[in-house]
C-alpha cells in the first residue's frame, strides 16, 4: 500500500516538474506575442547582454591626464571619477557600455552593437577642463569653479525658450553661489573656458544680475532652438570630466565574426551534451537518464540568470565559463553515481547505495566547487573586462551546478526508486562482491526506511 502511494507521488512530482521544463523551454528560447497585450516575449536565450566579441561595436581607448597645474599623486582618483562620469554620460543612451581602466593611465570603452564611433564621440564631446572664473584669464582653485564642481549639463525649456540647466554638486554650489554673489554685487562677468585658462580658449563669459543659490543655474540667450541648446551643453558637458582625455585608438569591430563565433559555440555545446547524455545512459543507466533530465533543468536556470542579473554581459571568454561549469557540473554527476557503485558493489542494496553514494560525494564536490568559487570571485574582483565576463558566467554555473547535483538530482533518484530498488542492471550496477554478516544485517534493518532519507 505504502509502496503504491509512494509510486503515485512520484508520478505526478516527475509530471511537475516536467510539465514545469517544458514551460521553461518554451520561455527560453520562445519568441512570441503576448495574448491579449501589445508586448513582445523575447525569450531568455535572446534577451542575453552580449559583448563587443559576440554582437559587434567599438572599442576606444584614451589616455589620461591631469591639467596643467594639477598634483600627478591626483591622477588615479581623477581617472577613476572620470571612469564614473564616462558611464554616466554614456550609459544614458548604451546601457551595456563597458569602461574599464587599461594600465596606469589609460581607460577602455566598449559598446556594443553600435558600429558608428562618432555617436559616442558625440556623447563624449572633445573632453578639455572647463573653469569658471571672475578674473579674466586667471584660475584660483579655492574659489574658482572646475568641471568637478559640476554635477550634470542637461537641456531645459524654461520662459518659453531652450536653455542649459547646469547642475553643481555640494562643493560646485557653495562656490557658484560666492562667485554670482561677486559678480552680481561687483557688475561683472563669469568668464567660461575651455582648457587651459588662456584668451585663446575663452568659451564665453556670462552676466549675472543677481547671485544663484540652490545649486543650480539656467543659461539662457543666443539659442535658436534645441539643436543648438545641445550642442552649448555638449561642450560644457565636456568639460566636466576630472582628467583630460586624448584618444588613442578607435576600433569597429563587425557584427558578423561574432554572431558566426556565437553560432559555432553553440552547435558545438548541442552537440557536446548530446555526447554527455549518450555516455552518461550508457554508464549509469536509468540514473544517467536522470543525470540528463537535471542538465536540461541546469542550462534552462544558467540562460534564466545570464539574462536576469543586470550587470552579465556575454562574451567568448564567458562561453568559455560556461563550458567549464557545465563539466564540472558532469564532474559531480559522476561522483555520486560512482560513489553509489561502489556502495552497492559492496554489497549494499540500492536503496542503501543511493544514500551512501550522496552521502559521500557531498564534500568532495562541496569542496572542489567552494575553491572554484572563491577562485571565480577573485578573478572577477582582480579581472580585465574579458576575464570578469569568464569568472561571472563560471561563478553562476558552479552554484548552480551544486545545486543541480546535490538537490535537483537527489529528488530526481528518490522519486525514482519507488519504481526500481532492486534491479541493478537498469542503472548498470556493477556485481557485488560477498560481504560479512554485518552488512546484510544493516541492509535488513534499513533497507525500509533508506528511502525515506535519501
Amino acid at each position: 500500500m505504502a509502496r503504491n502511494r509512494s509510486k503515485k507521488n512520484s508520478i505526478l512530482n516527475f509530471v511537475a516538474v516536467v510539465f514545469l521544463t517544458i514551460i521553461g523551454i518554451v520561455l527560453t528560447v520562445g519568441n512570441f506575442d503576448i495574448p491579449y497585450t501589445d508586448r513582445h516575449f523575447n525569450g531568455f536565450a535572446n534577451s542575453i547582454p552580449l559583448g563587443l566579441d559576440l554582437a559587434g561595436g567599438i572599442s576606444v581607448v584614451y589616455d589620461c591626464s591631469l591639467p596643467e597645474g594639477r598634483q600627478q599623486q591626483d591622477l588615479d582618483k581623477a581617472i577613476e571619477a572620470t571612469r564614473q562620469r564616462l558611464e554616466d554620460v554614456i550609459g544614458e543612451e548604451y546601457s551595456e557600455v563597458t569602461i574599464q581602466r587599461q594600465g596606469a593611465t589609460r581607460l577602455r570603452i566598449e559598446v556594443p552593437s553600435v558600429t558608428d564611433s562618432e555617436q559616442i564621440f558625440a556623447l563624449i564631446g572633445e573632453p578639455t577642463p572647463l573653469y569658471m572664473t571672475l578674473t579674466e584669464n586667471q584660475y584660483n582653485a579655492e574659489t574658482d569653479i572646475a568641471g568637478a564642481d559640476i554635477d550634470d549639463v542637461f537641456v531645459s525649456y524654461q520662459n518659453d525658450e531652450y536653455g542649459v540647466t547646469v547642475r553643481f554638486n555640494s562643493d560646485g554650489a557653495k562656490k557658484f553661489a560666492a562667485l554670482t554673489g561677486s559678480a552680481a554685487s561687483g557688475n561683472q562677468k563669469i568668464y567660461v573656458y575651455l582648457g587651459d585658462v588662456n584668451a585663446d580658449n575663452l568659451f564665453q563669459a556670462l552676466t549675472c544680475e543677481s547671485q544663484i543659490i540652490g545649486g543650480s543655474t539656467f543659461i539662457s540667450g543666443g539659442f535658436d532652438d534645441i539643436d543648438a541648446a545641445e550642442e552649448y551643453a555638449l561642450k560644457i558637458m565636456s568639460g566636466t570630466f576630472n582628467a583630460e582625455l586624448e584618444l588613442l585608438e578607435s576600433s569597429v569591430i563587425s557584427a558578423t565574426l561574432g554572431a558566426d563565433a556565437l553560432k559555432f559555440c553553440l552547435i558545438g555545446g548541442f552537440v557536446g551534451l548530446l555526447l554527455i547524455m549518450a555516455i552518461m545512459w550508457w554508464r549509469y543507466g536509468d540514473f544517467g537518464l536522470l543525470a540528463s533530465f537535471a542538465l536540461v533543468i541546469y542550462m534552462i536556470l544558467m540562460i534564466f540568470f545570464l539574462q536576469a542579473i543586470s550587470f552579465v554581459q556575454l562574451t567568448l571568454p564567458g562561453l568559455a565559463g560556461i563550458v567549464l561549469s557545465i563539466g564540472m557540473a558532469v564532474d559531480g554527476t559522476v561522483i555520486i553515481f560512482e560513489r553509489v557503485r561502489e556502495e552497492y558493489r559492496s554489497g549494499k542494496k540500492i536503496p542503501l547505495s543511493v544514500k551512501g553514494g550522496f552521502k559521500r560525494a557531498f564534500w568532495p564536490i562541496f569542496d572542489s566547487n567552494i575553491t572554484t568559487i572563491i577562485t571565480a570571485v577573485v578573478l572577477y574582483i582582480l579581472g580585465t573586462a574579458s576575464i570578469q565576463g569568464f569568472a561571472i558566467t563560471l561563478l553562476i554555473g558552479i552554484l548552480l551546478s551544486m545545486f543541480m547535483n546535490l538537490v535537483i538530482l537527489r529528488f530526481f533518484v528518490k522519486w525514482y526508486l519507488p519504481f526500481n530498488s532492486v534491479k541493478g542492471k537498469n542503472l548498470h550496477l556493477p556485481k557485488q562482491e560477498r560481504q560479512a554478516k554485518d552488512v546484510a544485517h544493516e541492509n535488513v534493518v534499513e533497507g525500509g526506511l533508506a528511502n525515506e532519507q535519501i
